[in-house]
């Protein structure tokens, strides 16, 4: 397939010559991408509590390798989530260029949410409809990593004179906070800037986007405590919902409308995102539910115990401090006047927010690809969410990183989700011809 290498016209041929011919073999790809993308949905990899990671690295590791990659299969042990049962493995596959120089990494994660309802087809058969693959987990993001491991391959096998490496990897848990994926490898040095320099996370944001980065996160806990007794007699007991009520009361009345009013300059998408947001994720209180099946009726107790997990999104504009302070002072208003309020506030975890600048090398480079490969202007957006792009800044200290791929992020996580093959294709494209930019291939030719 690649005889035209030997040819002289080809093997001095201008970069120019060589990125017609990595745009056809992308091209000539599509089945091939087609069927790897569906191979990976066809891998129920739910998390939690996290399944199905071991396959993965397997169907990686076996194509992979015989493309002339260098495999580590590292499991991330004693990180949060792993266990014997559920092990939380990761793969790292790496070429190596002709000539020293840079690294290019793109990493994809390859957990995905459960199923849910409402699905038309199999979510986990990879159904070709309408030139889209159907799946859970095909937008968000095995397509992004079956389209960066396309154009990976076809830029060493286009470029094999290039300088640097390339680095594609397969990482577990980022649905879950990417502490046995990306945060793992982070603190293992795998993203230290001295062996890799730029980073492309294959997220679902539109072939036309970049994301430079996202919102923080603030997660907490609150409970709120009582005093147990017969529920014909609340009178002798202390009811921690209705306490937690109060707090509820408290979020709504000087919270929200504080929230609305802290807006950001960072491009944050959708429009509602570019404020402070605080979601109540989650209320239990009084009796613990029952076992599925139990058909009796519950007992009469008042609640003594009442806990609420709390997901407040903050902008680069605020400071964690004063989320923690801004967050302490509503619970302290809800106390007011209730004698016997009681909680404990527990902070799960957090995340500060994350920019990459406009000018670095990855940025640039994936923008001139767009124009040049889709025929547009890129739009500049940042995740109202966060991905790993927060433990490759924050803990790998590796700033020139963003999130590029095919898929729309509306469809992530929703039933009958899907990738488009022909944005699967374009993105390929991008960032082959990225990677042609950022391993300054031309002074090697």
């Amino acid at each position: 397939m690649w005889g035209y290498l030997a040819d002289p016209e080809y093997t001095v041929s201008t970069v120019e010559n060589r990125l017609i011919k990595l745009r056809e073999s992308i091209e000539q790809s599509r089945d091939d991408l087609i069927e790897l993308t569906q191979s990976l949905i066809q891998l129920p990899t739910i998390n939690p509590p996290g399944d199905g990671y071991l396959a993965v690295c397997e169907l990686l590791d076996a194509r992979l390798r015989k493309r002339g990659f260098s495999i580590e299969r590292v499991r991330a042990d004693g990180a949060l989530g792993d266990s014997d049962r559920y092990p939380r493995w990761n793969i790292i596959a790496r070429h190596e260029g002709k000539h020293s120089g840079e690294c290019v990494h793109f990493n994809s994660h390859t957990d995905v949410v459960d199923t849910g309802d409402g699905w038309t087809v199999d979510p986990f058969a990879g159904v070709l409809k309408d030139d889209k693959v159907f799946g859970r987990g095909a937008c968000d993001m095995k397509g992004g990593l079956a389209a960066s491991i396309i154009a990976a391959e076809a830029f060493v096998d286009i470029f094999p004179d290039y300088a640097g490496a390339v680095e594609i990897s397969g990482t577990c848990d980022e649905e879950s906070g990417g502490f046995g994926g990306v945060a793992y490898l982070a603190q293992k040095g795998w993203f230290n800037p001295d062996r890799v320099q730029h980073v492309i996370i294959p997220e679902p944001l539109n072939k036309d986007r970049i994301c430079l980065g996202h919102r923080g996160v603030l997660w907490t806990q609150v409970e709120t405590f009582g005093h147990i007794a017969h529920g014909s007699m609340p009178f002798l007991g202390d009811c921690a919902v209705r306490h937690m009520g109060a707090v509820v009361a408290s979020i709504e009345e000087n919270l929200y409308p504080a929230l609305a009013k802290k807006q950001t300059a960072m491009p944050v998408v959708p429009d509602g995102a570019r404020q402070s947001t605080l979601n109540i994720n989650s209320i239990h209180g009084g009796q613990s539910e029952p076992e599925q099946g139990y058909t009796g009726l519950p007992s009469a107790l008042v609640p003594h115990r009442c806990r609420m997990v709390l997901d407040r999104r903050f902008l680069m504009e605020e400071s964690l401090e004063d989320v923690r302070a801004e967050l302490h002072d509503v619970l302290e208003a809800a106390g007011e006047g209730r004698e016997t309020f009681r909680y404990e506030l527990k902070e799960l975890f957090s995340v500060l927010p994350s920019m990459t600048d406009r000018e670095s090398p990855v940025v640039k480079a994936v923008a001139s690809a767009i124009e040049s490969e889709v025929g547009c202007t890129p739009d500049y957006v940042v995740s109202p969410g966060t991905y790993d792009q927060k433990h490759i800044d924050r803990i790998g200290r590796l700033k020139n990183c963003i999130a590029y791929g095919p898929g729309i992020l509306d469809l992530a996580h929703q039933p009958d989700e899907y990738v488009g093959v022909q944005d699967m294709i374009d993105s390929a494209k991008v960032m082959a011809t990225a990677l042609v930019t950022l391993l300054d291939v031309e002074t090697n030719l």
